[in-house]
């Protein structure tokens, strides 16, 4: 799928020739049609005129993943590089402007769930990339020589879904795991909580809120988003604030808006919701968002969701969902 056959947003296919060619592509054709919701009704959505942005294809990237998966993409800041998570449970970097190979990473024993390059806030080295895994490890690797330099581990029953660094101090490491959060001190490694009771099923989430550091929301596949202070000695009784049901297996969430008070949720049945995380309000509750992204393009219906993508302060929130023919649509939702 190429730019002139009309896909809206960024298309990013894989060739069926060898080696397989991972496209990527920058800002240059918005959707025929925006989605745009309305703020006095919390189930409706209404098409916006299309813009005058559009997306292009900006680089491509031959690589031998063969019949590998990717699970995940994640680029350093500076976008000096670029890791891909691969079903063959290893990570491979490569450079998004020359397409060249630079490196792998290889360690996990299991599926690897989340990747990510380290943060300021999280660690003094821009170089290390961090990853989990449902071996029960989460692992730091030095890019620069693609070697493990640390691994923390839940043990070896346990898996790890999803990570996040913060608190008021910026020690803290938290994972969602099978029905528990866990926190370590990741300046030593040392566990200092293990939350049990506010879950019952695997916890797909966890995320330090922007501009509220103290505080940790976690999403799971009970249909729950609980939001904590982890200040203090971190437990259920005394750090749990909040619990939001949204009824259903979550997916991925995140934050966006002013001050980062909003809060989106993508679930495992392809709905959307939007959320005030501060006082748990519910702003929009989107059953039939495929059915709603499909009507405003012109290609094929939106088979699944992939992400939510929040640019800045002032900027929409896009939604990213994709067909099964392989086309990715970015659709800008006004709230």
């Amino acid at each position: 799928m190429s730019p002139s056959n009309g896909c809206s947003g960024v298309p990013l296919t894989t060739d069926n020739q060898d080696p397989k060619t991972l496209k990527s592509s920058d800002w240059a054709s918005q959707p025929k049609e925006a989605l745009h919701r309305n703020m006095e009704e919390a189930t409706a959505m209404e098409v916006e005129e299309p813009k005058s942005k559009k997306f292009g294809l900006k680089n491509s990237i031959q690589t031998n993943f063969g019949n590998d998966y990717v699970f995940q993409i994640a680029p350093k800041d500076d976008w000096s590089s670029m890791a891909v998570s691969l079903s063959t449970k290893a990570v491979k970097l490569y450079s998004p402007a020359t397409g060249q190979f630079q490196g792998e990473c290889k360690g996990h024993s299991d599926t690897i769930n989340q990747i990510s390059f380290s943060v300021s806030s999280s660690s003094s080295s821009p170089h290390v990339l961090h990853s989990c895994s449902s071996d029960g490890t989460i692992r730091a690797w030095d890019t620069r020589t693609f070697q493990q330099v640390s691994c923390i581990s839940a043990g070896s029953s346990q898996e790890i879904f999803s990570f996040s660094f913060g608190g008021s101090n910026d020690n803290l490491l938290a994972a969602g795991a099978k029905s528990q959060i866990l926190f370590w001190d990741w300046r030593n490694g040392k566990q200092v909580a293990c939350l049990e009771e506010s879950h019952t099923e695997d916890v797909t989430q966890v995320h330090f809120i922007p501009d509220n550091r103290n505080k940790l929301l976690s999403a799971s596949v009970d249909g729950l988003m609980c939001i904590f202070n982890t200040d203090g000695d971190i437990n259920d009784d005394d750090n749990l604030e909040s619990v939001i049901n949204v009824g259903t297996s979550i997916g991925k969430v995140g934050f966006f808006g002013e001050t980062y008070k909003k809060l989106w949720c993508l679930t495992h049945i392809e709905s959307l919701s939007i959320w005030d995380w501060r006082d748990a309000r519910n702003e929009a509750n989107l059953l039939e968002a495929r059915s709603l992204a499909s009507d405003s393009w012109t290609l094929d219906h939106v088979d699944y969701f992939v992400d939510c993508h929040y640019p800045g302060e002032g900027e929409s929130l896009w939604v990213i969902g994709g067909t099964n023919a392989g086309a990715l649509g970015y659709f800008p939702c006004e709230l």
